[in-house]
């Protein structure tokens, strides 16, 4: 298995779509209620070959990653050979931007010396889907990249009035 198995809840939700999938392999619904009693094991093996199809397919669509902490921000834009990270550091652990008021105080205050701001490309590894995956598997989840846009646009507008 390359990634790992989707959760039950996960298997539930993407039901039609494994139906298709054993539909692929000719199996049908009696035969897969077969297979689960007499062959567990190949069950089982069915559940990590559509698992790692999933997980391959999901990867390859993402475009943004965001992990977010207490006072730390880890903003991924997902391109084609490197990964874009802005990461924003807040060094007062009294505020907590994953609250609504932690986050108002950190766009009110950006440019607060609390505030650390740093960007940085990477290349992938020979894998990208599976670099993506270790970063969700450490707590980052697939968005539609508004924060990092939102960010990434602060920080252009910013480089312009300092002449750059």
């Amino acid at each position: 298995m390359k990634y790992r198995r989707l959760t039950q809840e996960q298997l539930e939700e993407l039901h039609q779509e494994f139906i298709t999938f054993l539909a692929t392999q000719s199996i049908t619904g009696d035969e897969w209620e077969k297979i689960k009693k007499e062959k567990p094991q190949v069950a089982e093996d069915e559940l990590d070959i559509f698992s790692d199809l999933v997980w391959e397919r999901v990867l390859t669509s993402a475009q943004y990653l965001e992990h977010i902490s207490p006072q730390t921000m880890n903003l991924f834009e997902l391109q084609e050979k490197q990964m874009s990270l802005i990461s924003i550091i807040v060094g007062d652990d009294k505020i907590d931007i994953t609250t609504s008021t932690g986050y108002q105080w950190l766009q009110k205050n950006l440019m607060d010396e609390e505030v650390k701001i740093f960007t940085a490309n990477k290349s992938y590894g020979e894998d990208a889907n599976a670099d993506k995956f270790k970063l969700i598997e450490t707590g980052a989840s697939i968005t539609k990249g508004d924060l990092y846009r939102y960010f990434d646009d602060l920080m252009e507008m910013g480089n312009e009035k300092n002449g750059f």
